[in-house]
This record gives C-alpha cells, sequence and structure tokens, in this order.
C-alpha cells in the first residue's frame, strides 16, 4: 500500500481552500438533491465554467462532493413528500415516505444518513485497496487494450442505461461521430467543418454538455416541472430505536458491498444499486409484505448501496479513464480541459489529485452525517421557490459561464442546439448519457485505434490474438449479442399482446 501517496492525499484535502470546496460541493450536492428534476448531472454541467479557475484536485474534490451530496439530498423529499429528488431516491420513497405517514419520518432520514455514512466509508476503504491493484495491472494496457476498454465502456452505458438498446448505440455512435468534428490530430486535414472557422478545434465538451444535461434537463424540467403539495411529515426525533438498528445492520453491511461493486460497473452507480440493494432484502426477508408498507430495511439496504456505488465509481475513472456513467464523464472532461488524464499513470503523475479525491471523500461523508439532519429543514424550504425561477437563474449562469471559457459566441450558439437537442431526445425518450460517453471516450478510443493499426501494420486481428483485448472485445460481443435477443424478444411479446385484444374485440 502507498502509505506516501494517502498522507499526500490527506494533506491535500485538509488544505483551508480543499476543505472549504469539500463543505461546498456536499452542501451544494444536498440542495440539488431536494430539487426535483435537477439531479448531479445537470449541476456539474452547470459548474464546469468554474473548474477552470481552479486547481486540478479542487475542482474534482468540489464535483465529487456535490455528486454523492446530491446522493443524500434526494431522500429528504423521498421520505417527506414521496417526491425524489434524484433519480436513485426512487427506492426510498417505496418504505420511507410510508414511515413517515407513521410518524417514523425521523428514523427513516437517521438510519439513510447513517447507511450513506457507512457505505461511503466501505467505498472509500475498497478505493484504497482496490485502486492501487487496478492502476498496476492496466500498466500492462496498450493502444489495443485502451481502445478496447473505451469501447467497452461505450457498450457497457448502452447495456445499463436503456430498456431501448438500439437507440441507445445510436446515440453512442452520434457521440463518436460528435468526437471527430475538428482537426484530424495525425494528418491535420479539417473533418466535419463544413468550412466553418470555429468548428477546427472540435465542437467545446463543456458547450456541448451544458447543452445536452444544462439547458436540456432545465427545460424538460420546467416543463414537467410539479410543486410539492401538502404539508411535510413531521420529522421529530432521527435516531433510530435499538430494534430498527438491529434490522438495519444486516442490510447495510450489504448494501456496502452491493453498492460498492455495481459500482465498478460501466452505466451502474446509485440507482442500479439501489435496486438491487431492495431487491435483496425483500427476497431475504422472512416477511417480504413488511415491504412497501414502512419496512426500515427498505431504506437503509438502497441508501447504503446508493452512496457506495457513488463513490466506488471512481475507481475505473482514476485508474482506468473510464468514466462508468454521465456523472463521471463530466468529470473525466474537467480533467482533460486541465491537462490531467485519468489512468494508470495518475497516481505516479498526480497524487495529489488521485489521493485527495479520496481522502476528500472521508471529510465529506462526515460533513454529510453530521449536517444533514440538522438541516433537514431548511432544505425542505428551498421547495418553496418556484421552479420557473430556479430554472431561469441557472439558464441565465449556463450561457454566462459557457461564454467565460472562451469569449466566444459560437459557443453559445453550440449550447442553444444542444440544449434544444437535449429536451427534443428526453421527449422522444433518448437518453442523452451514451451520446456524452461516447464524445468523451471518443476522444481516446480514435487516437488508440489508429495507434495500434500504425503499430501492426494495418492487421485488425490484433485487437483479438492479444489475451487482455481479445477477452474484452468478446464481452463487448456477448453483451451486444444478449441484448439484440431480447430486443427481439420484447418485440414478440408486444405484437402478442397487441394481437390478443383485436382478437377480443372480433
Amino acid at each position: 500500500m502507498d502509505f506516501s501517496g494517502i498522507i499526500t492525499g490527506v494533506e491535500t484535502t485538509l488544505t483551508p481552500m480543499n476543505l472549504l470546496f469539500v463543505l461546498l460541493g456536499v452542501l451544494a450536492g444536498m440542495v440539488i438533491g431536494v430539487i426535483p428534476g435537477l439531479g448531479p448531472t445537470a449541476t456539474i454541467a452547470l459548474l464546469l465554467p468554474l473548474t477552470y479557475s481552479l486547481e486540478p484536485a479542487t475542482a474534482v474534490i468540489l464535483l465529487a462532493g456535490i455528486y454523492y451530496g446530491s446522493m443524500y439530498g434526494g431522500t429528504i423529499t423521498s421520505v417527506l413528500l414521496r417526491l425524489p429528488g434524484e433519480a436513485a431516491s426512487v427506492v426510498t420513497t417505496f418504505d420511507g415516505y410510508q414511515m413517515a405517514r407513521q410518524g417514523r419520518a425521523g428514523p427513516a432520514l437517521g438510519i439513510a444518513a447513517i447507511g450513506s455514512f457507512v457505505g461511503g466509508l466501505v467505498a472509500v476503504v475498497g478505493l484504497v485497496l482496490l485502486a492501487p491493484v487496478l492502476a498496476s495491472f492496466a500498466l500492462k494496457f496498450g493502444p489495443p487494450e485502451f481502445a478496447v476498454v473505451a469501447l467497452l465502456g461505450i457498450v457497457l452505458a448502452a447495456y445499463l442505461a436503456s430498456r431501448r438498446f438500439a437507440a441507445a448505440l445510436l446515440m453512442a455512435f452520434c457521440g463518436l461521430l460528435l468526437a471527430t468534428v475538428g482537426q484530424d490530430s495525425i494528418e491535420g486535414s479539417a473533418r466535419f467543418t463544413f468550412g466553418s472557422l470555429e468548428l477546427l478545434n472540435g465542437l467545446d465538451f463543456v458547450a456541448v454538455a451544458m447543452g445536452l444535461f444544462g439547458l436540456g434537463e432545465l427545460l424538460y424540467t420546467l416543463e414537467h416541472s410539479r410543486q410539492p403539495a401538502g404539508t411535510v411529515a413531521r420529522v421529530g426525533h432521527v435516531l433510530p430505536s435499538r430494534a430498527e438498528l438491529r434490522q438495519s445492520r444486516g442490510p447495510i453491511a450489504r448494501g456496502s458491498l452491493i453498492g460498492f461493486v455495481l459500482g465498478l460497473v460501466p452505466g451502474g452507480g446509485g440507482m442500479v444499486a439501489s435496486l438491487a440493494s431492495y431487491a435483496t432484502e425483500k427476497r431475504r426477508s422472512k416477511n417480504p409484505e413488511r415491504f412497501g408498507r414502512g419496512a426500515i430495511e427498505g431504506v437503509a439496504g438502497p441508501e447504503t448501496a446508493n452512496n457506495a456505488g457513488s463513490q466506488s465509481s471512481f475507481i475505473p475513472l482514476l485508474t482506468l479513464g473510464l468514466p462508468p456513467n454521465p456523472v463521471l464523464a463530466l468529470i473525466l472532461g474537467a480533467l482533460l480541459i486541465q491537462g490531467v488524464t485519468p489512468g494508470p499513470q495518475l497516481m505516479n503523475e498526480h497524487p495529489d489529485i488521485f489521493w485527495g479525491v479520496i481522502a476528500s471523500m472521508v471529510v465529506g461523508n462526515v460533513i454529510l452525517l453530521v449536517l444533514n439532519l440538522p438541516l433537514v429543514r431548511v432544505f425542505i424550504r428551498i421547495l418553496d421557490v418556484r421552479v420557473a425561477i430556479l430554472v431561469a437563474l441557472a439558464v441565465v449562469v449556463t450561457m454566462l459561464g459557457v461564454f467565460s471559457i472562451n469569449n466566444s459566441i459560437f459557443d453559445l450558439w453550440v449550447v442553444l442546439v444542444f440544449g434544444v437537442l437535449g429536451y427534443v431526445m428526453r421527449k422522444l425518450g433518448f437518453e442523452p448519457g451514451p451520446l456524452v460517453l461516447a464524445f468523451v471516450l471518443g476522444v481516446l478510443l480514435e487516437p488508440a485505434i489508429r495507434q495500434t493499426l500504425l503499430i501492426s501494420g494495418g492487421d485488425v486481428t490484433v485487437f483479438v490474438t492479444r489475451p487482455i483485448s481479445g477477452t474484452m472485445l468478446a464481452l463487448a460481443v456477448v453483451f451486444i449479442g444478449v441484448m439484440a435477443v431480447r430486443s427481439v424478444r420484447a418485440r414478440r411479446t408486444r405484437h402478442v399482446t397487441d394481437r390478443q385484444p383485436e382478437k377480443a374485440t372480433q
């Protein structure tokens, strides 16, 4: 174990500036989690311009705090109002809201805080133990392996991100196509610029991300926003009883493990981990009928898995340069903009970033545990602000932030175009996540493929003959095949279902 690196990370985190940004990130994440419709993806996209003026380690510490802070913020409204502030908090509404109706809102929020804290610490320990091992293994990677890793990441993201696998693959293809816009890095020729000088440097990642996730998400939120009505459940005491703690020990332990493992999988993270944990607890329970009626295990397990998954997802990002979900893709983009490339060499070249982020998670989890319960009533008051006002302010900040980066009017047009595109995609049921993941990974995928072909003299079989790249390529083919079979079966099932009403009417 690299104790010198851990010491470097602790020293980096404990500087006054970084401690301040840990606090700001966690608080901002909790606020965003409370507001329905925004979520960490849109918020991080909106705050990307801010990272330009910060040191790389400070920027990632801030964005990471927003990410895992929002995981708990969404819990508050899920329990008290049955209104998930963040997608991963949907599962908490099943039993958390029922506990609130029974006068047990305090214990529900309390066990969620305790579970989130434990899950976060387990994920941090896993980061410390697993990340160096994975980084050492990744040192054996060459251009063929990095190319296939990027390709596998795109396929897995499409596999896990949407039930419409073909649509997700189409979005990924569009992202790869957008990544080729600009000047060829090897030959210097212009591609898809259509005579525009502004496009010679390619599409700006911040403008694309802020358009798709920022402006597009804000427009969709404005159309579908619902101001929460009714009275907020009384919180009362927040500490669970001894019996409730005993009931929650197993779910918290299992949720930590489930969340940590699923956080490593591209496309996984909070939502998938929460659902998996809830299903596990219901299956193990001697009285499964209690779930959905106020079972504290239905809050403890998913909330623990949620936070553990959000933090363990940093392992593939930091060690392989592979973002497992759209939020981490944005953080990867923030690092690339600052000239830092995550991957096997990050631990040696930028130990302050690698270990600083890990150390900051310990501090962030402590802050979450100490502050979130006393401030519950403060965060609930945020819901009194009209969504239209919040959206209008966010749009202004978005446009000013994009313009401040390059002082470019063209970037504003890019935001507007991709904002409308993101809104239309959401309306039609297309997810922007695979597109952004492919756009970010395309910057790494194309050079790796071309370097491989140059080294091998144009022999494409090199991707199959090398053990690591061949294995991962086989996995990608298997995932594509499985989803293709599922899509065909689902289409046949719908066809049979549609024909049954016709026969009944006859």
